[in-house]
């Protein structure tokens, strides 16, 4: 059983969100997991940017933060999935970056989500070979699912 919740706190209507979900679907099953629980919450450049001064110390926006509640190791979970955290994503910044890039919103909605979700799972791209490890697996899920640049 896999439980992934998506919630769009801004405005905005987001169409791609329905695909999103689907490629998450995909990188569960890719990675042979079970019963996990973790949401992606849409929100807006505002509520990012407090998130990110106030939980990382860094006061500017960001396209995409984690919160990983498998890095608390006294975490126990009260329910029977492996409960994997929260990604937020930033939907103004992901307009951007698709606008900039010259790619779709999908695209860029379904790469900070996925890019998320290696981050639940402990992955990370502090050094460069950490760096080659996540996104090698983060553009094989995308191309697998046809979300190319």
């Amino acid at each position: 059983m896999k439980n992934i919740g998506i919630f769009n706190q801004t405005d905005k209507e987001i169409v791609e969100l329905d695909r999103v979900n689907e490629v998450l679907e995909y990188v569960v099953k890719k990675e042979k997991l079970d019963n996990v629980l973790f949401n992606v919450i849409i929100v807006d450049n505002d509520y990012i940017h407090q998130l990110n001064k106030e939980y990382r110390g860094i006061d500017r926006e960001t396209d995409v933060i984690t919160f990983a509640l498998e890095d608390e190791k006294e975490m126990i979970s009260p329910v029977p999935e492996r409960v994997l955290g929260d990604i937020y994503i930033s939907i103004d910044k992901a307009i951007s970056h698709a606008d900039f890039y010259g790619h779709s919103l999908l695209r860029e909605l379904s790469f900070l989500a996925v890019h998320g979700f290696y981050h639940l799972l402990g992955y990370d791209h502090q050094t460069k070979e950490e760096e080659e490890v996540m996104f090698s697996k983060q553009e094989e899920v995308l191309h697998d699912c046809k979300i190319e640049r």
